[in-house]
């Protein structure tokens, strides 16, 4: 009897544990990854002045592939108030889902084409939310964002060209700057162009520690280095602005 019981809180044991590993796989296993160049050599107050991403050590693209915007590019198209910029974190026994609700930017057509020619952010990191509230302020604490000290974050394309990962229509390539680090990256993106707005939907993931947050978390319950970004963009295009 001894012997049955023992195996009985053995089974329940492991089913307890399945149960509790259920559901808590990396959020970034079916999301592709951005490509993440070397690290930039970024001044200690790049956060003051986060409109001027610093210098990096990685080559720039060449010329041929480069799709910078021309001297004659259409003017900037504001983000509609209803686009979002979201990211979705994990650890060992769960996920937690967030974003900002303040940021800035837009797109730039190319001159006299219906091509997206720069993509622009700037983000509030004060402006971050979470599903948890206790979360929400550690991440804006120096254990994470330290936004008191990096009070934005900021994305300025240097390459769009077509074609990307997991059906994507897109490749986009940009200065990423955050948590005072600067890098080049990488990632896929649905672009639509149409006569009403233009439309950029993505979704891969960043490695925080390439950005220096490197906070590991409880010892039972490591938080993972993934964090799955999730961009869903809407530049509405005006009368006035298509013209020009």
């Amino acid at each position: 009897m001894t012997t049955l019981k023992v195996r009985g809180f053995a089974l329940i044991a492991a089913m307890l544990t399945a149960a509790a590993t259920a559901g808590c796989e990396n959020p970034a296993d079916n999301v592709a990854p951005a490509t993440v160049n070397a690290p930039a050599a970024a001044p200690k107050d790049v956060a003051h002045d986060a409109s001027k991403p610093a210098s990096k050590t990685a080559p720039a693209a060449p010329a041929a592939t480069t799709a910078a915007p021309a001297a004659g590019t259409s003017k900037a198209l504001a983000y509609s108030p209803d686009s979002k910029v979201e990211f979705v974190g994990s650890k060992v026994t769960g996920k937690h889902e967030g974003g900002f609700k303040a940021f800035t930017g837009g797109v730039e057509l190319a001159d006299g084409k219906a091509e997206v020619a720069k993509v622009t952010a700037d983000i509030d990191m004060a402006s971050t939310y979470t599903d948890n509230e206790k979360l929400t302020g550690h991440l804006k604490a120096p254990d994470f964002f330290d936004v008191a000290k990096y009070p934005k974050a900021t994305f300025v394309s240097t390459e769009i060209k077509t074609g990307g990962e997991k059906g994507a229509t897109h490749t986009i390539t940009g200065d990423f700057t955050l948590h005072g680090v600067t890098k080049s990256i990488s990632f896929p993106a649905k672009v639509e162009v149409t006569g009403d707005a233009v439309k950029i939907s993505s979704e891969f993931f960043i490695k925080r520690k390439d950005f220096g947050i490197s906070y590991p978390g409880m010892t039972n319950d490591l938080i993972r280095d993934e964090v799955v970004i999730k961009l869903t963009l809407t530049s509405p295009r005006t009368k006035a602005v298509a013209k020009s």
